[in-house]
């Protein structure tokens, strides 16, 4: 076969997180669609939870198999993790990174190596890896891979990780919890206030597996070969202008809602969905707050509790998303009978929903948010306005774009413990008070500012064609 005949064949892996797979899902279609080979890789403890939730329990269900008749050629496979699959990783956070940290390295090692032994096909490969791993660059180092990485967060985050150093030599890292200054000498930030740093740069956190493991990450994610960031050019020029002096990096978001991705082709969602449009129906435009605190970050009974009845208090309607494990120690009943009869006739609480669809609802007038990205970028494309309650992790970052940035959205407090009737205060005057149309307009030029980016002229599709060509021209130059 001739070398230009020889086909690009990407092999994918994501981190196990709904955060992280739906964006890998859509970059394997975006690839496969401009006709690269994929190979997308499953733990197979998520790939059991998704069956369990869309199919009954059967284990064989292969999630590409739609794209695949609609002539896509993504090949589906699924691979271990030191854990059985028994083991509660949600509930053990700490402990899997600490062993995915050590022991995963070797079992992507061997795998890789197996996929490429029985490649009969004789295709260029590459690798398409979670910046969020520590071992991609040995692993295509050892393999002669050209090395992909997505980063599925925003382009200021990777700033603050890659100028780590900066920042522990300007003693901000591990930042004192009580600080409160600006820092204004990172590239491509302007300025960010100590508060709104990455969790994991905070001193109560600097030895976690995750203050540990992001290090380590960003030191491996400098030898990657192309990084793929899921933001807009036109909302992060500054940082992903100064990113550019580094590395080659490319703005192609928000993935999602790429034109050229086939639709519905793929089931990632690890929860069953609830309808709320007839409910949802039945209440006026813009009148309704929908409250979610994303797939994955745990909160406690009491800020439940006060914001339940900050809801209840501020009299506005409100779609409440609890998902199961949202208190992290596996209760299913989080809120009492009471509360949920005194809010029945404006309340609708669920266990999860199609997030798009639901912000996309005209009923929907704003969106408190943990300020999870993708979360941040659905309500941005849907062109609603947030109030922001950032957990931890890289969410008051997000929170410090929508807020100060981007202007549209609120704080939902400035720190401190939640109290019901200051909740209650910030919702009734975000979604009644005087501020809310400056906001509904900036997020509308936000929306516009995305939808030209995925058009066929846009910054995200060229900058993603862009990538397609020195792709090919690198792999097939190392091959």
């Amino acid at each position: 076969m001739g070398e230009r005949q020889r086909k690009l064949h990407g092999i994918m892996i994501c981190v196990p997180y709904q955060g992280h797979l739906n964006p890998f899902v859509d970059l394997a279609l975006k690839l496969a669609s401009n006709g690269i080979v994929i190979t997308f890789v499953h733990l197979e403890f998520l790939h059991r939870k998704l069956c369990q939730t869309h199919h009954a329990n059967k284990t064989d269900v292969d999630l590409f198999s739609e794209a695949r008749e609609l002539g896509l050629d993504i090949r589906f496979t699924t691979m271990t993790d030191p854990f059985p699959l028994e083991f509660d990783r949600d509930a053990n956070f700490n402990e899997y990174w600490e062993t995915m940290v050590r022991d995963f390295p070797p079992l992507v090692n061997e795998f890789v190596g197996k996929i490429l032994a029985s490649d009969r096909d004789n295709m260029l490969h590459f690798l398409v890896a979670d910046t969020v791993y520590t071992w991609p660059a040995a692993v295509a180092r050892k393999y002669n891979l050209v090395n992909v990485s997505l980063w599925t967060q925003s382009a200021l985050v990777y700033c603050l990780g890659y100028h780590w150093d900066l920042l522990q030599q300007n003693g901000h890292f591990p930042c004192n919890d009580e600080v409160d200054e600006e820092i204004k000498y990172i590239p491509g930030i302007e300025s960010i206030n100590t508060k709104d740093l990455i969790a994991y740069l905070r001193q109560s956190q600097c030895e976690s597996v995750i203050s540990r493991a992001s290090r380590l990450q960003f030191e491996q994610g400098k030898m990657a070969d192309f990084v793929l960031q899921n933001t807009v050019e036109e909302l992060e020029p500054r940082a992903l202008s100064a990113l550019n002096n580094y590395l080659p990096n490319y703005a192609i978001g928000p993935l999602n809602f790429s034109q050229d991705l086939p639709t519905n082709t793929v089931t990632t969602s690890l929860w069953s969905k609830s309808d709320c449009t007839n409910w949802l129906g039945s209440k006026p435009p813009g009148s309704v707050l929908y409250v979610s605190f994303g797939s994955f970050v745990h909160t406690n009974m009491q800020v439940l509790e006060e914001l339940a009845y900050g809801l209840l208090l501020s009299q506005v309607n409100f779609v409440w998303v609890i998902r199961q494990g949202i208190l992290g120690d596996g209760a299913t009943s989080v809120l009492s009978a009471e509360f949920q009869d005194a809010v029945k006739e404006r309340g609708l609480i669920i266990g999860w929903c199609d997030q798009v669809e639901t912000l996309s609802n005209p009923a929907v007038g704003g969106f408190l948010t943990h300020s999870g990205w993708n979360s941040t970028l659905e309500s941005m494309w849907c062109g609603v306005p947030m109030i922001c309650y950032p957990i931890g992790f890289d969410q008051p970052c997000s929170s410090k774009l929508v807020v100060s940035d981007w202007k549209i959205g609120v704080h939902l407090c400035e720190g401190g413990t939640l109290h019901r009737e200051n909740v209650a205060h910030k919702i009734q005057s975000f979604m009644n008070g005087g501020d809310l149309e400056r906001l509904k307009q900036n997020a509308e030029r936000v929306r516009k500012i995305m939808k030209n980016a995925v058009e066929t002229d846009g910054s995200s599709k060229t900058n993603f064609d862009r990538f397609l060509k020195d792709l090919e021209a690198k792999i097939r130059a190392q091959n």
